[in-house]
């Protein structure tokens, strides 16, 4: 550990500590020497001046909270002495400029993906089976049953125990001994490699709890977020289980379709249940309709791509102390690198851009963008106020504990996701990415609920910064799990797949970091490497009702 602390921003009143600090410490720092009064953790930050109540605090160089108490020189602060608070924003400040990285590196790099007819290119190569209603999520599961085991795509383990060989072999009358000398382990690539169709990467099942019910506004919404799916890059085709009498009716879904993809050629098959014969009928058609649809989807194969074709979710959960001084900002370079290459990037999370709003309104490059993003986010505020929340109430126990106290601070550090390039557009949920550059997303900070509506809005991949770690994928994107420290790197390798702890403890830079980090996405892209929430079948889906959540 080449340092203890770190100040983050020059205007910043606080010292985030990079390592646990023993009450009675000197510390040294901007021509002044002071002692801490209390023990420090890792994470946690403590003051460089006496305080009283209703001061600043700055971190970031933004205001992230108010003292409620007097708070001196060298003290933690807490949820006991500091309180939320966010600066005002407003559209009409000036732009910002924006000088892109070197990204020459980069400039003849392509990777190997799916190239559909409108254009895109995905980084991987799924069926979708999908219910228009909730009331279809068991004959869901049924075909889930009946199609991923026998087409080698149950691999959400490292390995499955194959009592199919048991039964042959006794069935053809072998011995005791030869039964118990049998292999019945396969490794999960062993599997892979004998799947019916190689070419194609899974066979998603979206299973939610949407459809009827509620108001029909939130049917709408769920028939243009399925439409992002059926018409992303990543999806070769669907198939849809319509009970009949829902309120999610198929022709919203196609109206959905149409309007994103107006000449829309994916293979997809309709099946309306309260139309069939009989359940069983049902079913047996639409599992042999998705077994042709598969023989169409494996006809595509990986080809080279120019990097401008990948367009990169950038999301955030179990969030630490360290996330917002390693892992976002190495992921915010990687963003920038990706930016300058021409390709594009997407940030979301509202609830977690309380606090920095003023910043992205200067660098989006229309005024038409920065009107759209103060809406949204005062509309969306005001809504969490009028039933008695508020941003003020994102933190989690879990970020608290570990050194992310108030929104506004959780907000400062997770905005760095997003870099330094300029806003090129402003999406509200379920809107579709047509632009390239940084796109600012609206969606809940809740890590699902945003994955989910990233890969709606056509991210075909997501990375994923954590400080604490947690196992939340998506079915049809690929999503690469940051860890901000090497503790946790370590304790949860099985699900982590990078690490920019090395930043922490002074191994690495947030340049070198986001370098590497940029390679390592091209090699998933490129179908190269598997992430441990693809390889362990992490596919979270849960559509946002536009109710509320932080």
């Amino acid at each position: 550990m080449s340092k203890q602390f770190l100040q983050i921003h020059p205007e910043d009143n606080v010292l985030a500590a990079l390592t646990n600090i023993s009450k009675g410490s000197e510390i040294s720092h901007n021509n002044d020497r002071f002692e801490l009064t209390v023990d420090v953790k890792a994470k946690h930050k403590f003051t460089t001046t006496n305080l009283n109540v209703g001061d600043s605090i700055i971190m970031y160089g933004s205001l992230v909270g108010k003292a409620t108490k007097p708070i001196a020189k060298g003290e933690t602060i807490t949820t006991e002495n500091v309180v939320h608070a966010s600066s005002e924003y407003a559209v009409g400040q000036e732009k910002l400029s924006w000088t892109a990285p070197d990204v020459s590196k980069w400039k003849d790099v392509t990777f190997n993906g799916y190239h559909r007819a409108d254009g895109n290119v995905g980084t991987a190569n799924h069926w979708l089976v999908i219910p228009l209603v909730f009331c279809e999520n068991r004959n869901v599961d049924v075909m889930k049953s009946a199609l991923l085991k026998s087409l080698g795509y149950h691999t959400t383990t490292d390995f499955v125990v194959d009592t199919e060989v048991l039964v042959k072999q006794y069935k053809n009358g072998a011995s005791e001994s030869d039964l118990l000398s049998s292999d019945i382990i396969k490794t999960s690539e062993e599997i892979k490699q004998n799947r019916t169709f190689p070419n194609v990467d899974g066979i998603k099942f979206l299973n939610h709890d949407g459809g009827c019910g509620g108001i029909r506004q939130d049917s709408e919404t769920l028939c243009n977020l399925l439409a992002g799916y059926i018409t992303h890059p990543n999806t070769a085709g669907a198939t849809i289980l319509s009970l009949g009498c829902q309120n999610a009716q198929f022709k919203l879904l196609e109206a959905a379709i149409a309007k994103l993809d107006p000449n829309f050629k994916k293979p997809l098959h309709i099946l309306e249940q309260q139309k069939s014969s009989s359940e069983r009928q049902f079913i047996e058609e639409a599992v042999k309709k998705t077994f042709v649809g598969l023989i169409e989807a494996n006809k595509t194969e990986r080809k080279p791509a120019p990097l401008t074709n990948l367009v990169l979710g950038l999301e955030c959960g179990g969030s630490d102390g360290f996330s917002g001084i390693s892992a976002n900002p190495s992921l915010g370079y990687a963003s920038d690198l990706l930016v300058g290459l021409g390709a594009t990037t997407v940030l979301s999370e509202f609830p977690e851009l309380n606090g920095v709003e003023q910043e992205l309104i200067n660098r989006c490059e229309t005024e038409e963008n920065a009107t759209k993003f103060a809406k949204l986010m005062r509309a969306y505020s005001d809504k969490a106020v009028s039933v008695g929340s508020g941003f003020e109430n994102n933190p989690s126990p879990g970020n608290i504990k570990d050194g992310l106290i108030t929104d506004a601070m959780k907000s400062a550090g997770a905005a760095k996701k997003g870099g330094t390039s300029p806003v090129t557009d402003v999406l509200d949920y379920t809107e579709p990415v047509r632009k390239k550059g940084l796109n600012l997303l609206c969606t809940p900070g809740n890590d699902v609920e945003s994955t989910t509506g990233l890969a709606g809005s056509g991210c075909n991949v997501i990375c994923f910064t954590t400080g604490l770690g947690t196992p939340t994928g998506n079915p049809i994107a690929p999503v690469i799990k940051l860890s901000s420290n090497n503790t946790l790197s370590s304790r949860m390798k099985d699900i982590i797949d990078f690490n920019t702890g090395t930043v922490i403890t002074g191994e690495d830079t947030i340049e070198t970091k986001g370098e590497e980090l940029l390679e390592y996405i091209i090699k998933v892209a490129s179908g190269e490497v598997i992430p441990a929430a693809v390889r362990l079948g992490q596919e979270d889906f849960i559509p946002w009702k536009r109710g509320i959540s932080l």
